[in-house]
């Protein structure tokens, strides 16, 4: 694997290194020694399945509070996402700021994401596997998130026909009261 800084500190884009021959291929996607000389948490506890039959889809954007927050590392099994994640971490330099890039079957690349850091995603096709690995089991009281389209964080997803947005994210706060 090879372990790649996004433009916010401490979430990486890991890139498989997959070995090809006639069958087919073979790439490890989680190797806890890989990850720990990377500086990063590699053992995960949890492990979560999202199916979008629907391109256009968004979710997000959510993150769990202190004392459960978690690492995360996502990666798309069945079609493409556009992944974001947003630095929630006071005193940051990069403080609500957010970086975003294509996930999908076909580029194999995973986002490695810190505590401290919200997530969300849009499907760009149909039919869409998202694969999220934690570093912290679930815990419903420490569940959090804010809205999707809140402006203070002006994330620029992509253009939809149209959007499917679940009522729990629509139901969500602006990052002001989140916080």
């Amino acid at each position: 694997m090879r372990f790649s800084q996004s433009s916010l500190p401490g979430a990486f884009i890991v890139s498989l290194e997959p070995h090809a021959d006639v069958r087919g291929l073979f790439a490890r996607t989680v190797c806890e020694e890989e990850f720990a000389r990377a500086g990063l948490n590699g053992r995960f506890v949890q492990q979560s399945l999202s199916w979008n039959p629907r391109a256009g889809t968004l979710r997000g954007m959510h993150f769990q509070k202190p004392p459960h927050a978690e690492d995360k590392l996502v990666r798309v099994t069945r079609g493409a996402v556009f992944d974001v994640i947003v630095d929630l971490r006071p005193g940051s330099e990069t403080e609500r700021k957010w970086f975003g890039l294509e996930l999908s079957a076909d580029n194999r690349l995973q986002l490695y994401i810190p505590k401290g850091f919200a997530h969300g995603f849009q499907t760009l096709a149909a039919d869409t596997e998202v694969l999220y690995q934690m570093t912290e089991p679930f815990h419903a009281g420490a569940a959090s998130g804010f809205r999707w389209d809140d402006a203070s964080v002006a994330v620029e997803w992509p253009q939809a026909q149209s959007r499917l947005i679940g009522e729990r994210d629509l139901a969500l706060p602006f990052l002001a009261e989140a916080s």
